[in-house]
This record gives structure tokens, C-alpha cells and sequence, in this order.
């Protein structure tokens, strides 16, 4: 009689989803268009730069389901009202207390 061990049948958790930093495209197709995405984002910073709890990001891709790394957007700008300043190589929604971008360009 022959001992087979039992196989199993691994399903990928959140931590093993691969949620990738970029999606190959570039920021802007021309110098105006950069200029246009720059100018709104810096001038948000500045607007709220005051308030630690407000991100601003250029795009940053933002990732709205776990478990869904196809589902993804990179706004040019997007603003959260109610998370902290700071880096973050992706915006995850789930990570960030559920809250999604309020205003998107």
C-alpha cells in the first residue's frame, strides 16, 4: 500500500496579493497636461497643509477592494479627507480605516 500525504489546496491570502506600486503608464501624455496635474496638486498641499489629517496624492494608484488588485485607478490628484499626511507607495482603502478619495481629477 502506497502513502500519499494529503495536498493541500493553498488559497492565496491578502498578504500574498501582489498590489503593484505602478501601472506602466506615464503621469501625463504632455508638458501642459504635467504642468495642469502638478499645479492642482501642489495647490492643495498648500490649501491644506495646515490640516495633518488631509492626503493629497498624485498619481498614487489607489486600490478600492482587497483581494481585487485588477480593480485599481491612478487619479492624477486625489484628495482623503481624514488620513494622515505621508508616503505610501499604493492607497489602499482597506488599510486607510475604509475611507476612499472625496475628489479625484
Amino acid at each position: 500500500m502506497k502513502f500519499f500525504p494529503m495536498v493541500q489546496q493553498i488559497t492565496p491570502t491578502t498578504d500574498d496579493i501582489l498590489y503593484p506600486e505602478s501601472d506602466g503608464k506615464p503621469m501625463a501624455d504632455n508638458t501642459l497636461q504635467f504642468e495642469l496635474i502638478t499645479t492642482i496638486k501642489y495647490g492643495l498641499e498648500v490649501h491644506f497643509k495646515d490640516d495633518p489629517n488631509v492626503f493629497v496624492a498624485g498619481d498614487l494608484l489607489w486600490y478600492p477592494i482587497q483581494g481585487q488588485p485588477k480593480i485599481n485607478q491612478a487619479p492624477d490628484v486625489m484628495v482623503v479627507i481624514g488620513r494622515p499626511k505621508g508616503h505610501r507607495r499604493s492607497y489602499k482603502t482597506w488599510v486607510e480605516d475604509n475611507l476612499n478619495p472625496q475628489v479625484t481629477f
